[in-house]
């Protein structure tokens, strides 16, 4: 593999190791030094620097004129990564106006992809290819098998991205999962179409999608049958509780522990799961005649539809106790004995979507994949007052969610952010910045990067090694965080072995992987540095144009500073010196703390 060449080659260029290392702060330098490669800050930027946030949210004022970095900012959250048309476009809509643009785009389907690709190569369905269609969906652009058909569904695409780390399948540890793309992908599509309408309706169909009821043992769920040692299956119950809707504990309308007596309140016991678990029971693959059936062709038309229920094994004659809460619907939250299967999912459902914790624990989420790890209370708090009522008495709106999330004055407004604003960008997404920022393409429409990123990176999608996805909402390493109590999610990816492989991975990507360079194979992504070779004769105006785009115009002053020093100590007497003056700036860039801290 490419990159794995090259690491130990570039990892001797000292001039770019040295760089790099001062960039990341693990080397340190005179003071002198600084003073003598940076201007002095601007009085104005260290009174806002040394500002406190304020005590709580104030309206976000309206904006009339929104900058290139605030765009870029807006976008890092809301997409896979600012692109200059977006920001353009942002700039014309403005905020509500771009969310409501996005909203009304009509789906981009991976599965469509995967079925062109499939046609196209003889009927083969290929693991490797329902990566493709994520990356072709992530990146946007014309789609490779229809030039007429233009991918533009950004916020789409990235909320249904951050739903599938929250209601999770994999096909990294299930041997069938893994021979079904078609399951998979069509999953992924359901979170895609889920992402603008209502979370009890995408409650319901991850509940019945087959792939997530081979994920999670939900499939050929049986009633008890205490004669042959049969109780139902408990894995889905346990989890669409636990990581799907309500979590462990009773919140606050903000989000914060719901305390009794000084004491956290659970959501629900043992017997609630059990409940769970016997309405999950009766449903098998749509079309199944038997209810054991399987449908090992992968492109088999059951993959894409909603389980179906043989009610010869639904638990009817069992009472089912569900949740409790102020205001339940069901006396004690108990389901009586006699319903179907079908009626009996859909109350359960509605139990769960009508309790309290759903919009302060799904918010919280959301919030934390798109804008910021540690959102304070007040924020969590609209954005659940948001998901009880979308403002015309709706629960559970999606694309009011979403809006909130996006607009809140946290998000928006940087004076109003707390100190500890902001998220780690995880590997995938700092990959799908850098491709979008530099229009990167493959000549076929493929991809040479299945395994690459997968194990180079540490991240794939849809691939996680559990239910609980690539790291806890709730990840706080060891250290200053876990002292002041704060999560660091994508900081459980940092391992020694994954930070390594992402840094030589985007190393390959940049340094060698590029339009114009020899013997790249149609199937490779190659970013495309053409529109930024005017400014390589202009390193000040690189790295503004760079600050812009990839750190939404807050770069400091010494990262400006060490830059500007590497860059005009090297050539650019040519257009190859040129080029590598810009890859130059990339790398450090993206490898730097500074970008990889999304504020």
């Amino acid at each position: 593999m490419r990159w794995i060449a090259l690491r130990a080659g570039w990892a001797t260029v000292w001039p770019r190791l040295l760089v790099l290392l001062l960039v990341l702060g693990v080397v340190s330098v005179p003071d002198r030094w600084w003073r003598a490669l940076s201007p002095p800050p601007a009085p104005k930027a260290v009174a806002n620097a040394t500002k406190p946030a304020p005590p709580k949210s104030k309206p976000l004022p309206a904006q009339l004129v929104i900058g290139d970095a605030d765009a870029a900012n807006f976008l890092a959250q809301a997409t896979f990564g600012p692109t200059w048309a977006d920001i353009d476009r942002v700039q014309q809509l403005g905020y509500s106006g771009w969310i409501d643009e996005q909203a009304s785009l009509p789906l981009s389907s991976q599965l469509r992809f995967l079925n062109a690709a499939s046609a196209a190569t003889g009927g083969d369905l290929r693991r490797e290819w329902r990566m493709d269609a994520w990356f072709l969906h992530a990146l946007g652009g014309r789609d490779p098998f229809d030039p007429q058909l233009v991918h533009r569904d950004q916020l789409r695409q990235r909320v249904a991205f951050a739903l599938s780390e929250i209601l999770v399948v994999s096909d990294a540890n299930s041997d069938l999962l893994g021979n079904a793309p078609h399951g998979v992908t069509d999953y992924y599509d359901t979170l895609a179409r889920g992402a603008f309408g209502n979370f009890r309706q995408l409650l319901e169909d991850v509940t019945l999608h087959p792939a997530m009821g081979i994920y999670l043992s939900m499939m050929q769920n049986q009633k008890p049958d205490p004669a042959r040692n049969i109780r139902p299956d408990e894995n889905y119950a346990r989890e669409v509780l636990q990581l799907f809707s309500v979590g462990l504990l009773r919140l606050n309308p903000d989000g914060t522990p719901l305390l009794e007596n000084g004491r956290t309140v659970p959501t629900y016991n043992q017997d609630t799961v059990k409940g769970f678990a016997h309405v999950f029971t009766g449903w098998t693959f749509n079309g199944c005649r038997e209810f054991d059936c399987y449908y090992y062709d992968s492109d088999a038309p059951a993959w894409i539809k909603p389980m179906q229920n043989h009610a010869a094994y639904h638990a009817s004659a069992q009472a089912k106790q569900l949740l409790v809460y102020p205001g339940v619907a069901l006396a004690g939250g108990v389901l009586p004995a006699g319903g179907d299967g079908p009626t009996d999912l859909r109350a359960a459902l509605d139990n769960i979507f009508q309790h309290p914790n759903v919009g302060p624990y799904i918010g919280r989420q959301l919030i934390q994949r798109l804008v910021t790890s540690n959102p304070s209370p007040a924020y969590v708090g609209r954005v659940a007052a948001r998901f009880n009522d979308n403002g015309q008495g709706v629960r559970g709106d999606m694309k009011a969610v979403v809006k909130a999330i996006l607009l809140d004055p946290e998000a928006r407004d940087p004076n109003q952010r707390p100190a500890h604003f902001g998220k780690v960008r995880e590997p995938l997404l700092r990959l799908t910045h850098v491709w979008r920022a530099t229009k990167a393409r493959s000549e076929s429409g493929f991809m040479d990067e299945f395994w690459t990123i997968g194990y180079g990176m540490g991240q794939a999608p849809l691939s996680s090694p559990s239910v609980f996805n690539f790291f806890s909402p709730s990840y706080s390493p060891i250290g200053e965080p876990a002292q002041l109590g704060l999560a660091v999610p994508e900081m459980q990816l940092a391992t020694d072995y994954q930070m390594p492989g992402t840094e030589g991975y985007f190393g390959a990507k940049i340094y060698e992987v590029f339009v114009g360079a020899p013997d790249l194979s149609p199937h490779e992504v190659a970013i495309d540095l053409t529109d930024d070779m005017p400014y390589a004769t202009r390193p000040a105006d690189l790295i503004q144009r760079y600050n812009t785009l990839f750190l939404s115009g807050q770069m400091s002053t010494r990262m400006r500073g060490v830059l500007l020093h590497r860059l005009n100590g090297m050539p650019a007497g040519n257009d190859e010196e040129r080029r590598v003056r810009i890859q130059e700036a990339l790398y450090i860039i993206v490898n730097s703390p500074e970008y990889v801290v999304q504020k």
